[in-house]
């Protein structure tokens, strides 16, 4: 009856009914309750059925459920504006004055790569129209639309679509835990942007923006980079008037231990997408951030100027509402609960090595953010490694909900869990590598 998805149709695996949710907790209709370890797709970054944000969506549907945004505002969607421009301030100035809404992160993506292009063609200078191209990074993951997937590194998820993509430059994603040219950070120069810089000297006028997730490339392995290589890449990119994207639909929202990655790296991107934790997981809301100089090139009477985008959700009210009590709750305790959690996820990591040594590898951790690789004998590294859906169907059989991408084991789990649930995550992760998944 119902097409899920990210799961092969034809599996062994039934599917779990659940009928209820309360802080990192969901629990079966068989009445067993299980410890949601990574946030249910990395969105319930406060538990579910937080009682702030909940009060706030019933508070809203007593006032306004939804109206067009086309032509129209409301309350909860400038209230909601205004938070977010604040939360970007770096070195106490804001980094962007605009937010367009939509409602997923894949859509964040579109509005970002459709504003970019016709930035250039608003805008109109003399080389602007040789504009057509994008830079990509092989493990980047940007989301399952065309022109996201057309940002997107090749996996499982866009290789079978990559004849409908439109022109990139695809460029070796940075690997800053497994070096490729084996350097450490005392004496990494970026070299890993070497041809990246070689090519732009050559092509910068045909391309319109780099598209990057900043600090942590997700869903393709959780692979961490530096505030350096960052750093680099706006570098790279002001010198030759190219745009820079950051896709934040992850990493926003305290992920990584700030408001937003950019942040942690000290760099102004021209355009922000921020999705995911942004209602704390309870109903469907993005944003595009873009700055001044963007925005200028669109604010004219000229009808053709104008971004003729819209989504038929944009600005929902409910959602709004959503998110501004969820960055209440950011305000109020975000930093702490995630500064203690990647203590306790180091801890962990330290153990892990321990018991384990050799048989897993790179233990990484950022933020609320724990990931690691269990060496297996099979040469897939990658989504589709079966280790992974092992690992999670014995630690699920424990409690405990994770999803391996392949290999690479990882845990996001709400800011606040409780640091009981997070030992038994711990333990049972512990136990499951230890018995069954170990050479």
């Amino acid at each position: 009856m119902i097409w899920h998805p990210m799961t092969i149709q034809r599996s062994e695996n039934s599917l779990i009914r659940i009928e209820r949710g309360e802080g990192e907790f969901i629990y079966t209709d068989k009445g067993a309750k299980i410890i949601d370890a990574i946030s249910s797709w990395w969105t319930v970054i406060h538990g579910h059925n937080h009682p702030h944000i909940m009060d706030a969506i019933r508070k809203q549907t007593s006032e306004l459920d939804h109206v067009i945004f086309a032509g129209f505002t409301h309350p909860k969607a400038e209230l909601l504006a205004r938070k977010i421009l604040n939360s970007t301030k770096l070195n106490n100035e804001f980094s962007f004055s605009k937010v367009f809404f939509s409602d997923n992160g894949s859509n964040a993506i579109e509005i970002a790569l459709k504003i970019a292009l016709q930035f250039f063609r608003n805008r109109n200078k003399k080389t602007d129209h040789k504009r057509k191209s994008f830079v990509r990074f092989s493990l980047s993951y940007h989301g399952d639309s065309i022109g996201a997937m057309s940002v997107g590194g090749d996996s499982v998820f866009t290789r079978i679509f990559r004849d409908l993509a439109f022109p990139t430059k695809e460029f070796q994603s940075p690997n800053c835990v497994r070096c490729p040219y084996q350097l450490k950070p005392e004496s990494c120069s970026t070299e890993c942007l070497d041809d990246f810089r070689k090519s732009m000297e050559q092509v910068s006028e045909d391309i319109v923006a780099v598209i990057l997730e900043p600090l942590v490339s997700g869903a393709n392995g959780m692979v961490f980079h530096s505030d350096r290589y960052l750093r680099e890449v706006r570098r790279i990119t002001q010198d030759y008037g190219i745009l820079l994207i950051l896709d934040e639909v992850f990493t926003g929202m305290y992920r990584t231990g700030s408001w937003y990655a950019f942040q942690k790296a000290t760099i102004k991107p021209d355009i922000v997408c921020l999705a995911k934790g942004l209602t704390g997981g309870t109903l469907p809301l993005a944003l595009t951030l873009t700055t001044d100089e963007i925005y200028s090139e669109f604010d004219s009477p000229d009808p053709n100027k104008a971004f003729f985008h819209g989504h038929t959700m944009s600005g929902n009210p409910l959602a709004c509402a959503a998110a501004i009590a969820s960055m209440e709750i950011l305000e109020e305790s975000g930093a702490n609960q995630v500064k203690s959690l990647e203590t306790k996820l180091n801890l962990f990591g330290n153990n892990l090595l321990k018991r384990l040594g050799d048989r897993i590898r790179d233990f990484r951790v950022l933020g609320a953010i724990a990931a690691f690789e269990v060496e297996v004998e099979l040469g897939r590294d990658e989504y589709l490694n079966p280790v992974g859906a092992k690992i999670r169907k014995a630690c699920l059989d424990n409690g405990v909900l994770i999803r391996p991408l392949g290999n690479t084991v990882y845990i996001t789990p709400p800011y606040n869990i409780a640091e009981q649930s997070l030992e038994t995550v711990f333990t049972v992760l512990t136990n499951v590598l230890e018995k069954e998944f170990t050479h």
